[in-house]
């Protein structure tokens, strides 16, 4: 009696973590081997044509994985050495590292023609218009607008709250202000242009997070007398700075967002800083209101808190 052996697994190349299709091809990964791999999970489709090693992707923050998508789009259409078009607005904001708070996935590219009869992707937006020379850059090998044009371009396409955290950060990265207000006085008609003259009025690039951001957006909408951010006080333990103060109130105001106590530092050394940090500011007369994420998105109750203690 013959006994079967059983085919033997498929495996991947042992270097590399992205590849397209053609690439597995001709490591001899076949096709229904690539079929099995990615029904296994060993191997992630990105997009058509183009794979990533599963045990990479696992390991991606969501953060990771949105710029690993234009990683692949770039690796699957070879952009790295040719190709009419720039990866722009949100995508060229991700190469760029700015802020974006609940902004999808799909690849943003701009090009100076319309798409020929060649398909994107559904997940590829297409803009025609002209780069001009002095809105060119190379972000980690790929072309992109610079960070002024894409601010500028992020500020016509985005929701205000939205565009305002990217250009809050943008601003703090050293983006051009003057540059930035002449964009947007050549736009003038523009689809979008109230919204970005909006953001740029409001911009502060003082702020040091999108939570930051958000709160100082929610405190003009309350018509709250407006506070002075990153204010250094200095207290018998030291000087410390403040996400925001009303100095002449001694209110400060602190955005207690996951980075605060997760980045770097353990959890339990991180709560015994900030408690020593506000009873060192009390003892000094400050009251400190600490704010969360759902607290921006409860107004009347954020208001309530603040307003008793400023009316005092």
């Amino acid at each position: 009696m013959t006994h079967l052996q059983p085919s033997p697994r498929p495996q991947l190349p042992g270097n590399g973590s992205l590849w397209r299709t053609q690439e597995l091809l001709d490591l001899g990964v076949g096709k229904r081997s690539i079929a099995a791999l990615v029904e296994s999970g060993i191997l992630i489709r990105l997009r058509h044509g183009c794979y990533i090693r599963g045990s990479v992707w696992m390991k991606h923050s969501p953060g990771l994985r949105s710029l690993q998508l234009i990683h692949a789009h770039a690796h699957g259409t070879r952009t790295t050495s040719a190709g009419a078009f720039r990866y722009s607005h949100t995508s060229a904001a991700r190469l760029c590292g700015l802020y974006l708070w609940n902004v999808d996935n799909r690849i943003h590219l701009t090009q100076r023609t319309p798409p020929s009869g060649d398909r994107h992707g559904r997940d590829v937006v297409c803009h025609t218009a002209d780069v001009a020379e002095t809105d060119r850059a190379i972000v980690n090998g790929l072309r992109t607008t610079t960070l002024e044009r894409t601010a500028v371009d992020c500020g016509l396409l985005l929701p205000y709250r939205q565009a305002l955290i990217l250009m809050d950060h943008a601003l703090r990265l050293g983006a051009d202000r003057i540059k930035l207000d002449a964009e947007a006085a050549r736009l003038d008609g523009r689809r979008g242009i109230r919204n970005l003259r909006r953001v740029l009025a409001a911009a502060d690039p003082r702020s040091e997070s999108p939570g930051e951001t958000l709160a100082r957006d929610v405190i003009s909408r309350l018509r709250i007398p407006a506070p002075e951010p990153q204010v250094e006080v200095m207290t018998r333990r030291g000087r410390y700075r403040l996400d925001f103060a009303w100095k002449q109130r001694k209110v400060a105001l602190e955005f207690d967002g996951k980075t605060k106590y997760f980045d770097y530092r353990p959890t339990e050394q991180v709560v015994f800083e900030e408690r020593q940090r506000e009873k060192a500011l009390t003892e000094d007369g400050w009251t400190v209101i600490r704010i969360e994420w759902k607290d921006l998105f409860r107004e009347l109750e954020f208001r309530n808190r603040l307003l008793p203690v400023l009316d005092d």
